[in-house]
């Protein structure tokens, strides 16, 4: 994976307001943190944290850049939680992971389906039970997806954690017969059961009523 540039400043104050301030501003509350590193507050350009996730997504390796008494020289890193208002989806602030590109680390892959299920088409229902997986690797070696083609799936199908390929040195942190996707038989309605028992009473009920009705007509009314 490539590394992406991101620059970093350094942040002393902390609280709802200096947030607000950095906001107004165009840059984010950041934090920096790992194994070997003290938490470091910074903060970080919006517009520029948005290029680096559009080019490499969430799982991004990113080059920070240290500015302004941030430290000297670069970090590499990756964006371990991104909060955003859950009102206008706005980013609000971002955690930095340092890594180590010679230690392995833990990552989540995205699962990705291709292709039109054969199950489906005949009406069955396409579940797809993960979203991601969990895998451990160096950090130049996360995938960007795990792609499944899932044209050959018929009704009761389904597609394990096993049957993934995976380049060598990459682990999926899953049992191996893990379903991941599976094609579901579609649900039907049935009718209610009626006891029968509940039925020849029902029935009974229908012909008395009948019977009644018959009588009545019958009848001369009086003078």
């Amino acid at each position: 994976m490539e590394l992406i540039e991101l620059k970093a400043k350094s942040r002393t104050a902390t609280g709802n307001g200096p947030a607000r301030v950095l906001r107004t501003e165009g840059r984010i509350p950041a934090v920096l943190y790992g194994p070997d590193t003290p938490s470091t507050p910074l903060s970080v350009d919006v517009i520029a944290l948005e290029k680096v996730l559009k080019k490499g997504g969430i799982q991004a390796l990113i080059n920070l850049v240290m500015e302004d008494g941030a430290g000297t020289g670069t970090k590499t890193v990756m964006l371990k939680e991104l909060q955003t208002d859950p009102l206008s989806k706005f980013f609000v602030h971002a955690d930095f992971y340092e890594i180590s590109m010679d230690r392995k680390i833990t990552a989540s892959v995205p699962i990705i389906t291709t292709g039109e299920s054969v199950g489906v088409e005949r009406g069955g229902i396409l579940q797809i039970v993960r979203r991601d997986l969990d895998v451990s690797c160096f950090p130049n070696k996360i995938p960007e997806s795990f792609e499944l083609d899932i044209s050959g799936l018929d009704i009761g199908d389904a597609i394990h954690v096993g049957e993934i390929s995976v380049e060598e040195g990459i682990e999926i942190l899953a049992e191996s017969e893990f379903t991941v996707v599976t094609v579901a038989t579609p649900m039907r309605e049935e009718e209610p059961e009626v006891e029968e028992e509940e039925a020849e009473e029902l029935g009974e009920a229908a012909e008395g009523e009948v019977e009644g009705e018959a009588e009545a007509s019958e009848e001369t009314p009086g003078e």
